[in-house]
């Protein structure tokens, strides 16, 4: 039985959930940390069996409680990130300022390992509130913690995600889909299986020091993402290029919403690719490369946006 006791923060996101049970399985003690226990502290029960799991509930960056749960680990991994505002600061508070804070305590501590969750494509960019605010906070993790692993994923997703399951969705009720920039922004998504076990491979093997840009192994652009996502659910739509000052306008009405399809900040981001810079080592450059496919992924639960649901065409799915 491995020694090693993780601490988690951001646990009960779509990564974390997979990445507690990857570690419980293979023998280490998760401190899986939580906004709310009593919301969602029964989901993350579910990850692992009796005495690999201790959850712990953080509401604010309490100094005096981090402290408590880094006593006693070999690691750390920051899985915390918002998509957008419901207030202004909360970008600097959760991308800034809480890793700040949290690496210099694992410094302090003396804490073997810091792992954090950062996003591909912000480097160039100058004008996203959201990207300022990630770089920042890699910025201050270097400062404070000499040896980190900065992970950079592309687009995540799973099931889970909030990506295509809210395309998917949006995709089953609109009769047109814009498309931003003319949908030919670059991505090489990375199912969350794959990413969970880059992160897996950099604890188990002790690596260190190291900004890591973690993608799968297919580019797709805007556009092409859109076709397979309405090729899966089976639905016909018309993607409609729409001109920059009407996405302008667009992102500034649906940020209004309590969740928005798109904001300001996310329209700026869109302009960029987001692949691999060459400036970082990527998953591929260390041996972890992804091995799960777009397209063949998302059709094992697109099911739910189907006519006729999971057995539409009496086919049924292979989810080995």
């Amino acid at each position: 039985m491995k020694n090693k006791e993780i601490l988690v923060f951001g646990a009960s996101g779509q990564v974390g959930r997979h990445l507690i049970r990857k570690f419980t399985k293979n023998n280490y003690k998760v401190i899986a940390v939580t906004r709310n226990i009593h919301q969602k502290g029964y989901i993350l029960k579910t990850q692992a069996n009796p005495g690999y799991l201790e959850l712990r509930e953080l509401k604010t960056f309490d100094e005096k409680k981090i402290r408590e749960m880094m006593e006693n680990c070999e690691a750390c991994i920051n899985l915390i990130g918002i998509l957008y505002e419901k207030k202004k600061g909360h970008f600097d508070l959760i991308h800034s300022k809480f890793p700040e804070l949290i690496s210099k305590i694992a410094s302090e501590k003396k804490i073997n390992q810091f792992v954090h969750l950062s996003s591909l494509g912000i480097d160039k960019v100058e004008n996203s509130i959201y990207a300022l605010s990630k770089k920042k906070g890699e910025n201050k993790i270097k400062e404070n913690f000499n040896n980190a692993v900065l992970i950079k994923p592309s687009i995540v997703f799973s099931q889970d995600d909030k990506f295509t399951t809210k395309f998917m969705s949006l995709l089953s009720k609109l009769p047109i889909m814009p498309l931003y920039y003319n949908g030919s922004t670059k991505f090489m998504p990375i199912h969350v299986s794959d990413l969970v076990n880059i992160i897996f491979e950099i604890i188990d093997k002790n690596l260190k020091n190291m900004t890591l840009e973690c993608v799968g192994s297919e580019i797709f652009s805007f556009k092409e993402i859109i076709e397979i996502l309405l090729k899966s659910i089976e639905k016909k739509r018309i993607l409609l290029p729409m001109p920059l000052p009407l996405a302008k306008l667009s992102a500034k009405f649906f940020q209004i919403f309590p969740n928005p399809l798109l904001t300001e900040d996310q329209l700026k981001l869109l302009y960029y690719d987001n692949i691999p810079t060459g400036i970082f080592k990527t998953n591929n450059d260390i041996g972890i490369p992804s091995h799960k496919k777009f397209e063949a992924e998302v059709n094992k639960y697109s099911y739910n946006w189907k006519k006729g649901g999971q057995f539409s065409k009496k086919k049924f799915v292979n989810y080995e």
